[in-house]
């Protein structure tokens, strides 16, 4: 009796926390993402993503590195980050032809109401919006992954995607640290056309954390998978015809910067 109940709590939090979907994505497939389904002659794209930023020093060297190998990525940013001394490197993201998504540097936000998450994102988004003029794409991506019925209720209230990352495709190795040769190693040989890969640009906890392991792992992986055939996409640019409904795509077209 103990062990099944025991069982039935790991399920249970798992549910909420898995770095995969499981669970609660059987219920919102058209609404959560973990990678992009490869469309016929495209040529095979990976999508960088970057999580907790903007950081005021690495931030910026990250974007030095997208620039100087005409790479582009999607940036999801964490509201209270984005500050008067940050505000010209978000609006930096948006010119370079980036996109910006929401972040939130808190998993208990899974506990919010409905209401009270659709208010969070739409205030977020309003804030990006003040400094860059174009609207963030409609796109959330919760701490750690942790998520909820609650959550889910509220990003569908607000017209949001929660986008997650391919399996094996985040950028820490378990017990050893930020090493940044295995760590290049395994993105560049698990990377296939449609992964959609997280790289920490900051700390949801401390904005100016120390992340020059992050620029030097994009500097080096970059190139590797360039070498490989990839090209580089931004989430925010893909038609919605790519977001899955039950395993089926949808014909529905559009960027998703609109209302999904």
């Amino acid at each position: 009796m103990i062990a099944a109940l025991l069982a039935v709590a790991g399920l249970v939090a798992l549910a909420h926390t898995a770095p995969f979907p499981f669970v609660l994505e059987l219920f919102h497939r058209s609404r959560s993402m973990w990678r992009v389904p490869s469309e016929p002659d495209v040529p095979p794209t990976v999508y960088l993503t970057f999580d907790d930023g903007p950081n005021p020093e690495w931030t910026p060297a990250i974007l030095d590195v997208l620039r100087d190998h005409r790479a582009r990525a999607t940036f999801f940013l964490i509201d209270r980050h984005i500050t008067p001394q940050t505000a010209a490197i978000v609006r930096r993201i948006s010119d370079d032809g980036h996109g910006i998504g929401l972040h939130s540097g808190d998993r208990w936000l899974m506990l919010q109401a409905a209401d009270a998450m659709a208010q969070t994102l739409e205030n977020a988004a309003g804030h990006i919006s003040d400094i860059t003029s174009r609207e963030p794409c409609r796109m959330f991506r919760p701490h750690g992954g942790w998520r909820s019925v609650a959550m889910y209720a509220g990003l569908r209230k607000a017209g949001y995607l929660l986008v997650g990352w391919s399996w094996g495709m985040w950028d820490w190795n378990w017990w050893r640290g930020p090493d940044v040769d295995p760590l290049v190693a395994r993105l560049a040989s698990r990377a296939s056309a449609g992964s959609i890969l997280v790289i920490h640009d900051g700390h949801h906890i401390n904005p100016r954390a120390e992340r020059r392991h992050s620029v030097e792992v994009v500097t080096q992986l970059i190139p590797r998978l360039q070498d490989r055939g990839f090209s580089f996409g931004v989430l925010c640019d893909m038609p919605r015809a790519v977001i899955m409904d039950r395993g089926q795509r949808t014909e529905e077209r559009g960027p998703v910067n609109d209302k999904v």
